[in-house]
């Protein structure tokens, strides 16, 4: 694969002559001399624009080597004869580490008898193995594909029922949205038997008690026995290209559940919990693809229910099966389903016992928590909790972990865990009962817990989480004993920088803890039932390493030929704030390859930019990627800023942007670009800024706000112009709606196209068939460009490509684009 930047290629755009709309009626001697002295002119007049034009570029090759100072490196090697990094390397996956994942699966005694049984792939067997037991090992089945009925099927995923007795194995995987997809499921009794649940299944789901599968088909919800074969309950028959039961709808898919399930599983499988989503009401948006099989004249045009900012959501309800006796019945949760107009968000479900489930609603600009306990003996519902936001907003978590009760352990009742705001900060907090409103605070600190609880040991009564307990850039794994909080200990090692994530067997013992940054990254299994009195456990760090998963011991001999740019983290003050406290943001820095601090104005710069709500991109993992191509190939520093708006610096950090999305961020971005600028070695004439998606955005939102002082150059991929334009839920939640907040909306869209026309010159992509971020937002664009007569930017489209841009060699060209489009603008070949 070429993965080389496309050679730019200068050419005169085709003029029209003087004389195309005059007369043709003219003499033969003017005819005769017009072309001779047109012809001495053109040539008079292309040496005179040539001298011109090296005058005001001071150069004469396409790769502005001639320029004094700034040079585009050339070599493929640094000083000291390593490799540099390139595309090439990028594609190709030379440093992408191995990642392994373990199925951990749930026997009936792993609570109770943790032997950390999972699930892997070994020479197309599918086998059973236990981390505590190396030499046990149980083949569920054997080969990659299976003949049912005559035809030949391949094994696409294999998920084992909790006893270990059936496998539910799924196979003709169609890709749907993000998280969704269609498929064929059959189910596997481990002699060799096959049965057929049905084609076209939007998904299917063990009981926890392995007796029975929950599936959609159709959008309607359905229970299949196995212990009675081919005895299949349909549970719900209304579903619809608009009603959608079980499985969520484009907009609770890609904002409120971010999974492809909208069904619940109670703990011992006698009910089973799910939505009944009605978008009816919902506007249609219509994406034209132009370049499908079978549309060669007609473009094949796609309908897509949307909900834009303002416009109507869809009504959703909550339901419960009754699996023993058959006959479901509808949840009071706050929403009113048969109210068109309805909005409320039911933003999460969780089990808390075998005959209740905590459910969590919010309204529509995500102002109010509601928190709902369902009893299904009464089959009612009371409001336990309603917890205001108070100037920021609730962001969508799946953060709920029941914890069943056990006096002995000083469990009374059956309650959950969850993360609320304590003074500022996310912290796990403990309800029990589950009707409790004042929870007991596990956490508490300037530091925040970031996905909830990682697991629970129901033996030890220890909470296991993430934190950011050391520093915001950083992950490590940490435990709490429910009965004595804030007495935390360290799973992780925080003596050094690190981001840690970790997956947990059944009944959490055993933890595959995965070390993903700084340096290369590796994975272990980790027996947690060891403590300090271990002799292989030293200091404050919990848990005993029974052996590596992945060390990545290849990435670190290719790493030895190379010389890869190193990602420094630091803190940043960009200054006082409108009250006169510092700005104090994190951000990392690239330096090229044999850096010099001694060069006078010689480095441009080139800041990434995502900048979303609550998202973060100053992270301490391992990454070698397209920054890092920038820097090597076109010897320039990068910078990547998480500026106010940005997560897990707490709330007041993060809510300032509430209603008034692109200022802050792009204030921030341009006072670090300030701050660049006035640095010695750097070219404050070379300062560039990309991003994509709402980095897209927060681009052309920098460029307007800056109108050219600082930022030269910016480069925008598939990004929202018009908060107007974008979903209901994601958009609410930080701007409420178009109707209560006019004036925010007004401001926060990309509206004054002369200041952005005040940069050098900015390049625009995006997909037409980007189902996220709609073509719209650029068109829209572009149309105010046009408007205003700013011409001094580049488009290029993607036919059919989705918000990823991938489809057709798409990926390829998108960032072979940036890369010799930053290089043109670094060796001054755009003249306006």
């Amino acid at each position: 694969m070429d993965t080389r930047g496309q050679e730019p290629v200068d050419q005169e755009p085709e003029r029209i002559p003087d004389n195309h709309f005059k007369d043709p009626r003219r003499n033969k001697v003017e005819r005769w001399l017009r072309p001779g002295v047109v012809l001495v002119l053109l040539i008079w007049g292309s040496v005179l624009l040539l001298r011109s034009i090296k005058g005001l570029s001071g150069h004469n090759k396409d790769d502005g080597n001639d320029l004094p100072g700034y040079r585009v490196p050339n070599s493929t090697h640094t000083n000291d004869g390593s490799l540099k990094v390139t595309l090439t390397d990028v594609r190709n996956g030379t440093f992408s580490p191995i990642v392994k994942s373990l199925q951990w699966i749930s026997s009936p005694d792993s609570r109770n008898d943790d032997k950390g049984l999972f699930v892997t792939v070994s020479d197309d067997a599918y086998m059973v193995r236990s981390v505590f037991d190396k030499d046990y090992s149980r083949v569920l089945f054997q080969g990659s594909s299976f003949t049912y009925e005559g035809a030949n099927y391949t094994v696409e995923s294999l998920v084992a029922s909790p006893n270990l007795n059936k496998l539910l194995i799924r196979t003709k995987t169609v890709s749907n949205w993000r998280h969704s997809s269609f498929g064929s499921y059959f189910v596997y009794n481990n002699t060799e038997q096959y049965d057929k649940i049905g084609d076209n299944l939007s998904l299917a789901q063990w009981s926890p008690d392995s007796v029975n599968i929950a599936y959609v088909q159709d959008n309607d919800v359905y229970v299949y026995s196995t212990e009675k074969r081919r005895t299949i309950k349909r549970v719900t028959d209304d579903g619809s290209t608009q009603i959608f039961n079980g499985r969520p709808d484009w907009v609770y898919e890609e904002e409120v559940l971010e999974d492809d399930r909208a069904l619940w599983w109670s703990p011992k499988g006698d009910y089973l919990a799910y939505f009944r989503i009605d978008e009816s009401r919902v506007g249609e948006f219509v994406i034209p693809y132009y370049v499908q099989p079978d549309y060669d004249v007609y473009s094949e045009l796609r309908r897509i229910k949307y909900p834009k900012s303002g416009t109507p959501n869809p009504v959703v309800g909550l339901w419960i099966y009754d699996v023993e006796n058959t006959y479901a019945y509808s949840v009071d949760v706050g929403s009113d389903q048969q109210d068109p107009n309805d909005s409320t968000l039911i933003t999460e479900v969780t089990w808390v016992g075998d005959k209740q489930a905590v459910a969590k609603t919010s309204d529509r600009s995500s102002d109010l928590l509601t928190v709902y306990l369902i009893d299904t003996k009464t089959q009612s519902s009371e409001v336990v909790r309603e917890n205001p936001a108070n100037g920021g907003w609730w962001e969508i978590t799946h953060n709920t972990l029941y914890i069943p009760k056990n006096k002995t352990l000083g469990r009374e009742n059956d309650g959950y865990l969850d993360v609320m705001p304590i003074d500022g900060y996310n912290h796990l907090v403990y309800y029990s009962p589950a009707n409790s409103t004042t929870p007991k605070i596990l956490t508490r600190g300037e530091w925040e817990v970031t996905d909830g609880a990682a697991a629970f040991d129901y033996e030890t009564n220890t909470v296991y989480f993430i934190a950011t307990k050391k520093s915001s850039t950083e992950r490590h794994l940490y435990g709490v004993d429910l009965n004595k909080p804030d007495k935390l200990f360290e799973v992780t090692d925080t003596s050094e920088n690190a981001v840690y994530d970790a997956t947990f067997s059944a009944g959490s013992r055993f933890a595959l803890v995965s070390y993903r940054g700084p340096g290369i990254p590796y994975q272990k299994i980790v027996d947690l039932k060891s403590r300090k009195h271990d002799k292989e456990v030293s200091g404050n760090v919990a848990g005993k390493t029974l052996y590596y998963l992945e060390e990545n011991l290849h990435l670190k001999e290719v790493l030895k030929d190379y010389a890869a740019p190193k990602r420094e983290f630091r803190e940043l003050n960009l200054g006082p704030d409108d009250n006169g406290a510092d700005v104090i943001v994190n951000y990392y820095e690239i330096l090229p390859n044999d850096f010099d601090e001694t060069k006078k104005d010689y480095y441009p710069v080139f800041f990434y930019a995502y900048g979303g709500p609550n998202s973060q991109q100053v992270l301490q993992a391992f990454s070698i990627g397209f920054n890092e191509v920038i820097a090597s190939q076109l010897d320039a520093i990068v910078v990547v800023v998480d500026g106010r708006g940005t997560g897990f610096k707490g709330k007041d950090f993060r809510s300032l942007v509430r209603d008034n999305l692109g200022d802050y961020e792009a204030q921030d971005q341009i006072s670090a670009a300030a701050i660049y600028g006035n640095k010695t070695y750097v070219d404050a004439t070379k300062i560039s800024i990309f991003g994509w998606s709402y980095g897209g955005y927060l681009t052309l939102k920098t460029l307007e706000k800056d109108a050219g002082k600082h930022f030269k150059y910016g480069l925008s991929v598939a990004p929202v112009t018009d908060w107007s334009l974008y979903d209901s839920v994601y958009t609410e939640r930080y701007m409420h709606t178009p109707q209560e907040n006019s004036q925010g909306y007004e401001v926060s869209r990309v509206h004054n196209v002369t200041a952005i026309g005040q940069a050098k010159r900015f390049l625009l992509m995006h997909g037409t068939g980007d189902d996220n971020v709609h073509f719209q937002n650029s068109l829209r664009f572009l149309d105010l460009l046009d408007l205003h007569a700013v011409e001094n930017y580049d488009v290029h489209v993607f036919p059919d490509s989705d918000h990823s841009i991938r489809f057709h060699n798409a990926n390829k060209i998108v960032y072979d684009k940036l890369l010799s489009w930053t290089r043109l603008a670094y060796t001054g070949q755009f003249l306006y």
